[in-house]
């Protein structure tokens, strides 16, 4: 018997005959890491409890010991690609820049009246630096806990039926989550868990302590719900969409979308609106190309667009009736308020102190998790009573990226998603599921720009995972690609 070739659709792995056998043990063993990483964050409060992060990062670091079995086989295998090691460059150089900074402390701990306090100290100026030594290390490890565990799908998968099978159990873990959410707001809990776990604010749904958290992390899942079900729309074993899986992911997707505004997430509603805009539009331009295609009338297939959309989007305003009221006459007061004292609004001078900030350390940043203990030094507002108000995130990523890792550190973390998605050539974007799980990414990284969805836990676990499965379901080909239905 002869070998196959290697692939030209994946430069990384595999053969295109290797689609056709079972999942090696290597891929069960990331498969099962990843998957039950992401739903054991979820569950743990999104990953923000204190006592919890210690033992979801431990999990995480086990992906080391899939990477090194990973790069042994790709190494010692012929006829392989290697462009998949090249994506670990600038996460080692980032690595780098974090470590060098905790050898150079920027803050000194200080006791007044019995109260630590943070002072500045006579650190190396020009140089990486880190204001807590301590927390920038802590950081950096669940950082990479994350990253390792998800660059093992693009490492090791060589089967697209591993990934959707992942993603299939992302989505019904989400699923089960909107439910339990749903349930727990119009029960009015007044807790986590039905009120077994207090919280500082009400804003909490489901299992995430803060809305537009989840907010954040429903919108990847719904991305990879469409990517799901027009992956299985395509599929001709079911007679019509009816009897097909692809009808289970529509009605998914509607009970998540449900959530955002029933969570009262009012800038993951208006996200939520245009991904579900942009997903209607492709599937109705798809449908009518097909009507016209066979010579047949588009305008059934424009009026039965028409009506799923409004049933859809009617039950979702009729859920969530009372949520979108409320937020929506505290969004116009607080818009009065803002046009009014636009100079003293709280999240101009947010943003404002914080780029004064970055400013002062613009190459390579106050260090890694500097954020809550530097910016009492340029913080200008101060609290009806007078006190300091203390910030814990800066409500922009963009901005505390900039302010933490400098020009340099920021440059390198976007380098980690751009480098593997240079190596994927525009024709093997050319798939469903891999564009809605790239628009996701896109649409939360948007958001970034103006809340902070990356300060949570499951929502970098889940943004890396959607990443490298687009990446990694673009590099791979099967054997018989579906039909059309």
């Amino acid at each position: 018997m002869t070998s196959q070739p290697a692939s030209k659709n994946d430069p990384a792995l595999s053969p295109p005959g290797s689609h056709r056998g079972r999942l090696s043990v290597l891929e069960w063993l990331t498969v099962g890491h990843v998957g039950a990483f992401v739903v054991a964050t979820t569950w743990a409060f999104g990953g923000q409890a204190d006592w919890v992060r210690a033992p979801l990062a431990w999990w995480g670091t086990l992906g080391i010991l899939i990477t090194a079995v990973g790069i042994r086989d790709l190494i010692h295998r012929p006829g392989r690609n290697h462009a998949v090691l090249w994506w670990l460059l600038p996460f080692l150089v980032f690595n780098g820049l974090v470590i060098a900074g905790a050898l150079n402390p920027s803050l000194r701990e200080i006791r007044v009246d019995g109260e630590l306090q943070y002072i500045p100290s006579a650190s190396r100026a020009g140089w990486p630096s880190a204001a807590v030594p301590a927390s920038a290390l802590r950081e950096l490890w669940i950082f990479d806990a994350i990253w390792v565990a998800c660059y093992n799908l693009a490492l090791v998968i060589r089967r697209r039926r591993a990934i959707r099978g992942l993603l299939l159990l992302v989505v019904v873990n989400a699923l089960v989550l909107s439910v339990f959410g749903t349930v727990q707001r119009l029960t009015r809990a007044t807790g986590l868990y039905f009120g077994a776990y207090s919280t500082r604010q009400n804003q909490f749904f489901a299992s995430f302590v803060y809305h537009n958290h989840w907010g954040a992390f429903i919108l990847l899942m719904m991305a990879a719900c469409l990517a799901l079900t027009w992956c299985y729309a395509r599929r001709r074993e079911a007679r019509d969409i009816f009897h097909s899986p692809a009808f289970g992911g529509v009605v998914a997707l509607l009970i998540m979308a449900a959530t955002i505004p029933l969570s009262a997430s009012r800038s993951s509603t208006i996200l939520g609106i245009i991904l579900l805009g942009g997903a209607f539009l492709h599937w109705t331009i798809r449908f009518i190309r097909q009507r016209r295609h066979f010579h047949e009338s588009i305008a059934p297939a424009l009026l039965g667009a028409g009506v799923a959309g409004l049933v859809g989007l009617g039950g979702i305003v009729y859920l969530s009736r009372d949520t979108i009221v409320r937020r929506a006459e505290l969004t116009r007061t607080q818009l009065g308020e803002m046009r009014a004292n636009l100079q003293s609004d709280a999240r101009v001078l947010l943003y404002r102190n914080t780029w004064r900030m970055a400013r002062a350390k613009p190459w390579f940043g106050w260090g890694m998790a500097s954020y809550p203990y530097v910016f009492t030094l340029y913080n200008t507002q101060e609290s009806v009573d007078g006190f300091p108000i203390y910030y814990h995130d800066a409500h922009s990523d963009w901005l505390q990226s900039l302010a933490e890792h400098g020009v340099v550190g920021s440059a390198l973390l976007l380098l980690l998603a751009v480098l593997p998605l240079i190596s994927v050539s525009r024709a093997e974007f050319a798939n469903p599921l891999s564009t809605y799980l790239l628009g996701g990414c896109v649409v939360v990284l948007l958001y970034a720009g103006v809340e902070f969805p990356f300060g949570n836990f499951a929502v970098v676990l889940t943004w890396w995972l959607c990443l490298f499965c687009g990446l990694r379901y673009a590099l791979l080909r099967d054997p018989t690609p579906p039909a059309p239905a």
